[in-house]
């Protein structure tokens, strides 16, 4: 039953996605934020399509941490879930990716209009340039920008080397961070095509102020936050 019901939201992405992608396209002459409002409507679709299809429902705690300013939100990555719930969870977002999925027919033509952060990650320097100014501009719009601070999905139970970027904005930028954590590998593994029902927890943890602290304070403290609710509820 679960094979079946994950190869039901298969198909059915196959067939929205493109739409949206065309939406997404058309809605290229609108303001950024505008423009996020209405392709984001792809990820509330599939997140109600987990629920509905898969049974997948969320908990989220620590909902008095969710910013009303933009922020830089740095989240546990584990699966594709966290991709797709945190835009029904925080205010509009722009996220730091790699620049190869823009490539992707539909999904990355529809991405590209959401203003990402598109970096070549074999050019460190470059990449980092990039990152910090291309992330102050979006906050400047009125966008979180959402850092995977592991750089790519890592296997529930598992911890990747947090990398600097995020924290390096915080410290250029004075803005705050807010770390994330969830235990969504639990059941949607990562690369998985199997989804299994159940209740993914997110947990959001209070700002980090970055006045007077370091890049690499500041990472250190989203580290130890992030890993220990992980552990807490795993």
């Amino acid at each position: 039953m679960i094979f079946i019901r994950s190869l039901i939201l298969f198909l059915l992405q196959l067939v929205i996605t493109p739409v949206f992608a065309l939406v997404a396209i058309l809605s290229f002459p609108l303001h950024p934020i505008t423009r996020y409002r209405i392709i984001s409507g792809w990820a509330l679709t599939m997140m109600w399509l987990l629920r509905v299809l898969c049974d997948i429902r969320m908990e989220v705690k620590g909902a008095e941490n969710i910013p009303t300013e933009p922020r830089i939100l740095l989240c546990k990555h584990q699966s594709a879930w966290e991709t797709i719930a945190l835009q029904k969870v925080f205010p509009p977002q722009v996220w730091v990716l790699k620049r190869e999925l823009l490539w992707l027919p539909f999904f990355g033509w529809g991405l590209a209009m959401t203003s990402p952060i598109a970096i070549k990650r074999s050019d460190g320097k470059g990449a980092m340039k990039q990152l910090l100014k291309q992330g102050k501009e979006r906050m400047d719009l009125g966008f979180c920008v959402v850092i995977f601070p592991e750089g790519t999905r890592i296997p529930y139970g598992k911890k990747g080397k947090y990398k600097m970027g995020g924290a390096l904005l915080s410290a250029s930028s004075g803005v705050p961070v807010v770390p994330i954590a969830h235990n969504a590998g639990k059941l949607w593994g990562r690369n998985s095509f199997m989804k299994h029902p159940g209740v993914i927890a997110m947990s959001i943890g209070p700002e980090i102020d970055p006045a007077g602290l370091k890049a690499e304070v500041i990472n250190q403290r989203v580290e130890e936050w992030i890993e220990a609710e992980v552990a807490r509820i795993k």
